[in-house]
């Protein structure tokens, strides 16, 4: 993944914006593990970027609020032993997370309506079932 971070279409983030800091994970691991400073995180500046189109940027500040320190996303990854597979995994979700939220709005939905014949359909087999069940009940057999 290493190489230009394609958010959509030609859009791309700029490898100068992205602030790398490596720190030792935490869990489980084999040798090495205690002295290797496998833990990845990964933090992009939204707030100060220029890399983004103004609506994108607009739509990713308003949707990532709950994510954003002082205008920075940042991303954590400390899913694999290696520090380089682990700065793939940040870049991806960086990545991932900056797509989906500058996607644009869904279309509303259109109501549709449903065609007179059908829904008389259905009131007319409900009185046949209606009709069925009622049929079973004893009360005209005596």
């Amino acid at each position: 993944m290493s190489g230009p971070y394609v958010i959509r279409g030609s859009v791309v983030l700029p490898e100068a914006e992205l602030v790398w800091r490596f720190s030792r994970s935490s869990g489980p691991g084999g040798q090495h593990v205690n002295t290797s400073d496998s833990q990845v995180e990964l933090r992009f500046d939204l707030l100060k970027t220029e890399a983004l189109p103004p609506v994108w940027k607009e739509r990713a500040l308003e949707r990532l609020a709950g994510r954003l320190v002082d205008g920075v996303l940042s991303v954590r990854a400390s899913d694999h032993r290696s520090q380089w597979r682990n700065r793939e995994t940040a870049a991806v979700r960086l990545t991932a997370l900056l797509a989906e939220a500058t996607a644009p709005p869904p279309k509303p939905r259109r109501k549709s309506r449903i065609p007179r014949g059908i829904n008389e359909r259905r009131l007319r087999e409900k009185k046949q079932r209606g009709d069925t069940k009622r049929g079973r009940s004893g009360r005209d057999w005596g």
